[in-house]
């Protein structure tokens, strides 16, 4: 069971600025804000994205009308634990954790990741662990150490996004549905209809790499409707549009794309643009299938060795981001978490890996079961450990599937 979080204290969030700095804190809300204000998919990801920080400067300027909710609780509730951690730590932790705060508000960083370790410990400290934050206390290698019964567990809490499983991002994806969105709207008004364009994407398509596979693919889009082609392909993208033969649903996208990603499942790339009377869907899939898990397996390799002491065992408590509900529950039901943990716990990376936690922002803000992953995480128990049967461990690392 998830520990319940604090009630919202406003002094606390408050405090919290002030840890970070007043003048960092509002130059970060400006640019956040100038950014997610956009009425686009891309600003909707945006604001998505930095949630707590805008729920946690809403949460101190004004008391809310309404029954705060559980994810609003739990960003409270982890913020006031960054203030009461501020206060523990001597003079160098604390300069160690300003700059971890200060680091996740920079560029396209966001808190996730001092939530994360921050939920991670509280989390341990609700199975009965003593949780100190030697990385912060000590300048270790890893983030925590926990304590029971005479028994010692390292603790590395790391990020991983879902995008580096995917071809086709997210970002970019939402990035080329904002520049063509107003051409399909006039292209609908003069071919009042329903159609869907679908999309495979063998070389994928990503913002970062600056190939001009965007601009190239919209390009290509922009032409094959107005040359009124159905068809278009080569090795970078296969396109056909046809008549949207999905019943008669709200034509806009809250209404209409539940029933699309029912039809097309949680790796698909999905978008709605209606003008007109008319409705225009596209789906877009890479040439393969997604490897988020593969991915996250790779980075434990990466970590596990560079991050733990070899001295006690360790757990890796990896957080996925950019990820949402139908692929967090996708990746847990088919159990491709699971295999690649059992993968990588065959290799030598993990001789002094004890056991693998796997949460994402559902368990971090605290969503319901079957949403969420029981008990606020996922957790794979490595058998050849020689920690892995240790009775004070137990609440750690025992497997929850």
């Amino acid at each position: 069971m998830q520990p319940y979080p604090d009630p919202i204290n406003p002094a606390a969030l408050n405090a919290f600025v002030e840890c970070v700095g007043a003048r960092p804190w509002r130059d970060r809300l400006d640019m956040l804000r100038s950014g997610a204000s956009a009425q686009t998919r891309a600003g909707r990801q945006r604001s998505q994205r930095h949630c707590i920080e805008f729920t946690i400067e809403r949460l101190r300027r004004r008391p809310l009308n309404r029954d705060p909710s559980l994810a609003e609780q739990w960003i409270a509730s982890l913020a006031a634990a960054a203030v009461a951690l501020f206060m523990s730590l001597p003079n160098e932790g604390r300069q160690r954790l300003v700059a971890l705060l200060r680091a996740s508000l920079a560029e396209d960083a966001c808190l996730v990741p001092p939530f994360h370790l921050l939920r991670t410990a509280e989390l341990q400290r609700s199975r009965g662990f003593d949780v100190a934050f030697a990385g912060l206390e000590d300048a270790a290698p890893f983030d925590l150490l926990l304590r029971r019964d005479n028994t010692e567990a390292e603790v590395v809490c790391d990020v991983v996004s879902a995008e580096e499983g995917r071809d086709v991002h997210r970002g970019a994806w939402f990035n080329l549905v904002d520049r063509i969105d107003p051409e399909l709207q006039t292209w609908l008004c003069m071919h009042p209809g329903r159609y869907i364009l679908k999309m495979t994407l063998p070389q994928g398509l990503r913002d970062a790499e600056g190939d001009g596979l965007l601009a190239a693919l919209h390009a290509r889009i922009t032409a094959m409707l107005g040359q009124s082609r159905r068809a278009d392909h080569d090795e970078a993208a296969v396109l056909r549009l046809d008549p949207l033969m999905l019943a008669a649903a709200q034509a806009d996208e809250v209404g209409l794309m539940p029933r699309l990603r029912r039809e097309f499942g949680p790796e698909a790339h999905l978008s709605v643009t209606a003008a007109g009377g008319g409705v225009f869907v596209m789906a877009a899939r890479a040439g393969r299938e997604d490897e988020v898990a593969a991915a996250i397996r790779r980075r434990l390799s990466v970590i596990a060795p560079a991050r733990l002491s070899g001295k006690r065992p360790g757990i890796l408590s990896m957080f996925v981001e950019d990820t949402d509900r139908p692929e967090w529950r996708s990746l847990r039901d088919k159990l491709e978490l699971e295999g690649e943990a059992r993968k990588f716990m065959t290799f030598p990376e993990a001789r002094n890996v004890v056991a693998i936690t796997v949460a994402s922002r559902l368990e971090l803000f605290g969503l319901p079961e079957p949403d969420s992953a029981p008990g606020g995480e996922l957790r794979f128990r490595n058998p050849a450990h020689p920690a892995a049967k240790a009775p004070a461990l137990a609440p750690a690392v025992l497997s929850s599937m």
